[in-house]
């Protein structure tokens, strides 16, 4: 399903509130705090001509988080960013003088961190990246995850030394739990969702967010007409809708949300013309959007910086993996999970639809910008789905 966005907001200038989480000086916060990071790294851009080709588009980028600090996933740069921050801020307050990322590891600051516990609920890449960043600062993480996890995420969260709290029902449940929880136990809430009244953590997730965005911009050979973003409750396409509408403004991309057919809260939302909780139906392989309610932050940029809103299917996610694990041609393949290929399963499903093609104006001149927002991080799976495991794609150095 297809629908342009048709909301009253749209194409209006971003709530100051989002422009100032998408400001030049803010993005450049979060790369000087990456700086800091032992294992940071860009991640790589990868060029898909053959396919783009074959599909009848001009280019296709797709910036592969597979690899983002050691994690696999572009959630390794927002819970532990917003973890970070947070520490910072609580020992600038105690200490009663301003501390900067240079002072992380100084034994004040640690001690402050180690009195303080940071905890989220998530379908897995969230909840790593917030276990990773309380791990790096020396604090407690308390991680909710709803019972569709695999013990496989699980395992992988825990791994940082997280307490891990298992929730019967869906991802909305683990969060209103780890809500509760939090305010008895007085720990500190890192979601990537928010509600009302618990909007700021969440915008500093999203801002940790464009350090990839900001890294893409530097390798493009010329600006994407369109992109094709996955979501959840949203967080990550307001991360990129808001930063390429800032970065680029009047001549910003056209840009597509595209959610799982079985959990598409942003499309229910798009079409009532308010943010609206669906219904739980039956799961979907992309574990890492199956989300039933947008974040109101993520709902209120979109509204104005986003065109188009669609859904897929379990077997478009499954064709993109594939395309992806198998190239056409010269193009280099990539590992990407079933929420990771859902952008470029998004453009596959568009470009065989000729109304969705024509009413987004895509043509041989187009050109594509995705992002594989995660590797195998659940390699049985993947496996299943591809025919090979994830380290035996051949995937070029």
């Amino acid at each position: 399903m297809f629908l342009l966005n048709s909301h009253q907001d749209h194409k209006r200038a971003l709530d100051p509130i989002d422009q100032e989480t998408f400001s030049a000086g803010a993005v450049s916060e979060v790369e000087r705090f990456l700086a800091h990071r032992p294992n940071h790294a860009p991640t790589r851009l990868h060029r898909l001509p053959d396919l783009a080709r074959r599909l009848g588009v001009g280019s296709i980028l797709v910036k592969d988080e597979s690899t983002r600090l050691g994690l696999g996933s572009f959630k390794a740069l927002g819970g532990s960013y917003a973890v970070i921050r947070l520490v910072l801020e609580e020992a600038s307050r105690q200490l009663d003088r301003p501390v900067d990322i240079g002072e992380l590891t100084a034994a004040p600051v640690r001690r402050i961190a180690a009195g303080m516990t940071f905890a989220c609920a998530t379908d897995g890449n969230h909840g790593r990246s917030v276990a990773a960043g309380a791990e790096l600062v020396g604090a407690r993480a308390a991680i909710f995850v709803h019972a569709g996890v695999s013990d496989e995420r699980v395992a992988a969260i825990a791994r940082f030394g997280a307490k891990m709290i298992r929730v019967n029902g869906t991802y909305d449940d683990s969060v209103a739990e780890a809500e509760a929880v939090s305010a008895k136990e007085g720990w500190t809430v890192v979601s990537d969702t928010s509600w009302p009244g618990y909007e700021r953590i969440p915008a500093l997730v999203m801002q940790g967010y464009t350090a990839m965005l900001n890294e893409a911009i530097r390798a493009l050979d010329a600006t994407p007409t369109h992109v094709f973003v996955q979501a959840g409750v949203g967080g990550l396409a307001a991360a990129v809708a808001g930063y390429f509408d800032t970065v680029f403004g009047a001549d910003r991309p056209t840009l597509v949300v595209v959610e799982p057919d079985r959990a598409a809260c942003l499309f229910a939302s798009a079409r009532a013309g308010q943010a609206v909780k669906i219904e739980h139906g039956e799961p979907t392989i992309m574990a890492m959007l199956e989300c039933y309610e947008p974040s109101l932050v993520a709902w209120r940029i979109l509204t104005r910086a986003a065109d188009g809103f669609m859904t897929i299917g379990e077997a478009d996610a499954m064709e993109a993996m594939r395309c992806l694990a198998f190239p056409a041609g010269g193009d280099p393949a990539v590992v990407a999970g079933e929420s990771g290929a859902a952008g470029l399963a998004g453009l596959q499903a568009a470009m065989k639809d000729p109304q969705i093609r024509d009413a987004l104006g895509l043509d041989p001149q187009s050109r594509i910008f995705v992002i594989n927002t995660e590797g195998a991080t659940d390699q049985a799976r993947y496996e299943a789905i591809v025919g090979l495991k994830p380290a035996d794609v051949q995937v070029a150095a």
